[in-house]
């Protein structure tokens, strides 16, 4: 049974998604069907755009499916003339309801972008590189109608470099996602995987991002700053206000070996390297900034435009 190719049905929406498709395209398995989220408005004209699931799906002739829910008879029973061995859920944005989950032969597994049952939910990634965990990874589970509750299948260990953004660690994680994924579908095939539970004992949970989570607080250490600032790289990137204006911040490196005697906020250095900001404990230097109306550039360049507004002794908050 192992050698036998598997009858796919892939869901998934954005470009981590996508990583993986290409993965099991790549492999002896048959891709039937691609489930992925309806078209967005998108860019400055808002025209709709496809997923990057989409857009790989339509180059290779797949027939593609946007239901706005698969909780209706008529979209699951759509679903089950597939007569798919497996349906494979990376990043798809719709839930998945019991009926669902049991018409695949095999069930429905899920690539999900950590080491559960550490930060189950939507923003694996991120939560990982907030809490300053030093390891995250891959684990491959086997779906049911929890949230990323199901038995384990496999995992792979990916560590967090100290220069590590969410953009980063997303197309590393994707990377090894998509080959674990290949290389689960034969031992699943078989029969020869044997599902780890999960200890719920163990669960944190990785709540959905929110634009204000981004807003710095100065008062926190230099090395907290400096990894909100990599966390919400390249969304929803952090800010902080420059007088009337939001500043955003997207690259920031901790000095915590210099001590900063002014208020948590205050520029306390201004040149060609970053500008020195206090902290709670210590400094950040910021490296990349932008203002409203502008795109993102060194700070050695906004100087150049902008020197007043970055003076030693002008306080963001």
């Amino acid at each position: 049974m192992s050698n036998t190719p598997l009858r796919i049905v892939f869901a998934g929406t954005p470009e981590f998604a996508a990583e993986s498709l290409a993965a099991v395209l790549a492999s002896d398995h048959q891709v039937v069907a691609v489930y992925t989220q309806p078209d967005r408005p998108a860019g400055r004209g808002r025209k709709l755009r496809p997923s990057p699931v989409k857009a790989l799906a339509l180059q290779h002739d797949l027939p593609v499916h946007q239901p706005l829910s698969l909780k209706d008879s008529e979209q699951q029973q759509i679903l089950a003339d597939l007569n798919a061995d497996l349906m494979i859920v990376v990043a798809y944005g719709l839930l998945l309801p019991q009926a669902v989950l049991d018409t695949p032969r095999l069930g429905c597994i899920n690539v999900h972008a950590s080491l559960l049952p550490r930060w189950r939910g939507a923003a694996p990634i991120h939560r990982a590189l907030l809490a300053g965990d030093a390891t995250t990874g891959i684990t491959i589970m086997q779906m049911d109608a929890g949230l990323d509750t199901g038995d384990m299948l496999s995992k792979a260990e990916c560590t967090i470099e100290a220069g590590d953004t969410s953009g980063s660690l997303h197309d590393r994680l994707a990377a090894i996602g998509a080959k674990l994924l290949v290389d689960t579908l034969a031992p699943l095939a078989s029969g020869t995987l044997t599902p780890e539970a999960q200890d719920n004992d163990q669960a944190t949970y990785a709540h959905k991002l929110d634009k204000q989570e981004g807003q710095i607080d100065w008062a926190l250490s230099a090395e907290d700053v400096a990894r909100r600032v990599r966390g919400f790289n390249p969304w929803p990137v952090c800010f902080t206000r420059l007088g009337e204006d939001n500043l955003r911040v997207w690259l920031a490196e901790p000095e915590t070996a210099v001590a900063a005697d002014a208020a948590p906020g205050t520029i306390v250095a201004a040149d060609a390297d970053g500008l020195r900001v206090a902290c709670g404990q210590g400094c950040v230097r910021l490296t990349q900034l932008q203002l409203p109306g502008g795109k993102a550039q060194p700070v050695k360049t906004l100087l150049n435009a902008h020197r007043d507004r970055f003076a030693p002794g002008v306080r963001l908050g």
